[in-house]
């Protein structure tokens, strides 16, 4: 996927994100940078603040997809701390900021400090994606599914 733009490198981040916690979109819209320890492995899924299924809170351990997509979602946590020096209360993956472009005409231009209000952003973001990879779409919800089929492989208990 590109990078070129914060907005890519935030759809990217999107996708490694999602591979590397099996989060449901839902709550992958309402994370806050508070909520994600990438020193630790691990995203906090407070039911207070994200939206999980059930309204349970829980902590998610990183699965072992690969050094590559942790590296990619570290470094989108440092950047939006050192480089857009937000805080712990400001999301994870923030909403477009959608203003006139110099087109005339409402444009996307960078990352607005506010939660999505939906999941939908994030589907089209992987419809998008896997578009342009030239591959079928994928929903964010299969890749909980591969993450179940990958602890079946790998794990020699159910408790692993």
């Amino acid at each position: 996927m590109s990078a070129a733009t914060e907005i890519d490198q935030r759809n990217c981040t999107l996708i490694a994100f999602t591979i590397l916690t099996g989060a449901r979109d839902g709550a992958i819209a309402s994370f806050k940078l508070g909520h994600i320890d990438i020193a630790e492995g691990k995203i906090d899924q407070d039911a207070r603040e994200v939206r999980t299924k059930f309204s349970k809170s829980f902590i998610t351990t990183f699965f072992p997809v690969g050094s590559e997509i942790r590296a990619v979602v570290a470094d989108w946590v440092a950047y939006l701390r050192t480089q857009k020096l937000w805080g712990l209360d400001d999301p994870l993956f923030p909403a477009a900021k959608v203003a006139v472009g110099d087109n005339l005409r409402f444009a996307a231009l960078g990352l607005d400090r506010k939660h999505w209000s939906s999941a939908a952003p994030i589907r089209q973001i992987f419809k998008e994606a896997f578009a342009g990879a030239g591959l079928p779409y994928f929903n964010p919800h299969s890749f909980r599914k591969t993450l179940a089929l990958l602890g079946g492989r790998i794990c020699k208990t159910p408790e692993e």
